[in-house]
């Protein structure tokens, strides 16, 4: 059994945190001798001085800031687990929030927004459809409850959910087509590109444009697709999403030398699977089924 309690580091965090026993007594509401005593006994159990006076305040000593920067990992995964407690009492959630990018599938998606909410009629949906990094600005800003992206997300972790294949596609009529030729990196920067704008509000990417003279930034992938068949530029399209324009002849895949196919693995992270309730991890059953059945019909 540990000689110190949670409830000694708290008192500890709290004078440290507040630059002194009264205005931590103020913030806690124990009185300042409650907690000089709780410090002090500490201080004894441990055998360690962790507060030493400067003039009025108090400081950690060496051996304290050591100490209090591990406890407050304690501080921390206590309140984590009271927190899924009280999730666990309360039941199911009342909302789910969900970043999809825009480049996920959308056949998986409807399927898995429809198998959802039919088993979960009365939890609400909140779907943001990110691009780039904008769903793992989420995730880190604690506003997903579960992400899907092809972009690392930084301190989670996620798992495997499906490969997206984009190919380059222009009007079958785009002066692209004319050359008649394989295409490089110099053709492509002569004429416009259609990119669609990362969604993130601090840290946004421009992963894929190739410094193309004209440059188009669009909010949403359809915009693109609508943009790509008046034939007023090239974009890499995500396959499923130019499956019927391709087949139509309404777009035209470019005969580039290389980089024409592209593959982005895409993750499903959740914010917190632990504290995460059922219709979120029901969420996320029903994208990894969509996905399973989509792709063994060959239409995701």
């Amino acid at each position: 059994m540990s000689r110190v309690t949670l409830a000694q580091w708290q008192m500890l965090a709290a004078v440290v945190d507040h630059g002194g026993f009264a205005r931590a007594a103020e913030a806690v509401h124990k009185s300042p001798s409650t907690l000089n005593h709780a410090v002090h006994k500490l201080e004894e159990q441990l055998g360690v001085q962790v507060l030493e006076p400067i003039g009025r305040q108090v400081r950690l000593t060496e051996p304290g800031e050591m100490l209090l920067r591990r406890a407050r990992q304690l501080i921390e995964s206590a309140a984590s687990l009271e927190d899924v407690a009280t999730r666990l009492a309360a039941g199911l959630e009342a909302e789910v929030v969900v970043a999809i990018d825009q480049i996920f599938p959308a056949a998986a998606q409807a399927q898995a927004l429809e198998r959802f909410s039919s088993t979960y009629p009365q939890v609400r949906v909140q779907l943001y459809e990110s691009v780039l990094n904008g769903g793992v600005e989420m995730l880190h800003d604690g506003r997903a409850d579960l992400v899907v992206s092809g972009i690392e997300a930084q301190g989670f972790l996620g798992e495997p959910l499906v490969m997206v294949r984009f190919v380059a596609v222009a009007h079958p009529h785009h002066p692209l087509h004319r050359l008649g030729r394989a295409l490089d990196l110099r053709d492509l920067t002569q004429h416009r590109q259609l990119v669609v704008r990362d969604t993130a509000l601090h840290k946004p990417m421009n992963a894929g444009w190739l410094k193309a003279e004209q440059r188009w930034t669009v909010s949403h992938l359809d915009t693109s697709m609508d943009m790509l068949k008046r034939g007023l530029g090239f974009a890499w399209m995500p396959e499923t999403r130019i499956a019927a324009a391709l087949e139509e002849g309404e777009l035209k895949p470019l005969a580039l030398a290389a980089g024409g196919v592209r593959e982005v693995p895409m993750q499903l992270i959740f914010r917190d699977r632990d504290r995460a309730g059922a219709a979120t991890h029901a969420m996320a059953e029903a994208l990894k089924q969509a996905v399973r059945e989509c792709a063994g019909q060959d239409s995701i």
